[in-house]
């Protein structure tokens, strides 16, 4: 066992710069994804809850399809499927449009329940008062809808974080890659692997304590 954590002490020095360098890719494709998640995410929501039926199934159809479909899928539709079209995506910037628009399928549910939980009377109560439906969204739904949302978006967020290990299939220069490189170059897989795994429990853990509390305390709140 010494022997085993030894290793990494013969190799911190080469290998945390590359780890690290990739952590903030990592991160930085995390959060880019998720941002796009939010916002396809809303918008299949609302259509979803549209009047319009054909409306309504679109998003429904759509979400069904995206939720029922891998996500390594996506990515290969997005950097080697299109293209003999002629769109050639970055890996980072196919791996950013790949886990946003899977991950929006999801947040959409997350974003549909959320405003759903909002009793109907505030929406026709803001209506009567001269707001328009936009803005009954803005200043009265949503504002109330976070407080439900927010441990399923977090706990999204985690579940975003660590799909981003996909990504190294196509070449997205995020822990995952990194440590695959540096295992063919220093033959220690296991080491290495392990190490990109604590890095992402190092990253998500604090995320998942976070939705945890926030829920613990939201429920207090309402028996009170």
């Amino acid at each position: 066992m010494i022997g085993f954590f030894q290793l990494y002490v013969t190799h911190w020095e080469d290998w945390w710069p590359d780890l690290r360098d990739a952590a903030g890719n990592t991160l930085l494709l995390t959060l880019c994804a998720f941002a796009i998640a939010l916002l396809v995410g809303l918008l299949l929501a609302l259509a979803k809850l549209s009047r319009s039926g054909l409306i309504s199934r679109s998003a429904t159809v759509f979400i069904e399809i995206m939720r029922g479909v891998p996500t390594l899928v996506i990515l290969f539709i997005l950097y080697f499927g299109i293209v003999p079209i002629g769109i050639t995506l970055d890996a980072f910037v196919a791996s950013i449009l790949g886990l946003g628009i899977h991950a929006g399928a999801y947040v959409a549910e997350i974003f549909r329940g959320g405003i759903q939980s909002i009793h109907r009377g505030q929406r026709e109560a803001a209506v009567a008062v001269g707001m328009t439906p936009l803005q009954s969204l803005r200043y009265i739904i949503l504002p109330q809808a976070v407080a439900v949302m927010l441990p399923p978006l977090i706990n999204m967020l985690v579940l975003v974080l660590k799909d981003t290990s996909v990504c190294s299939l196509v070449a997205a220069p995020e822990i995952m890659l990194r440590a695959k490189d540096l295992a063919s170059t220093y033959f220690q897989p296991l080491h290495l692997y392990v190490l990109a795994g604590v890095m992402y429990f190092g990253m998500a853990w604090p995320l998942s304590l976070l939705a945890r509390v926030w829920a613990r305390r939201r429920g207090r709140g309402r028996r009170v």
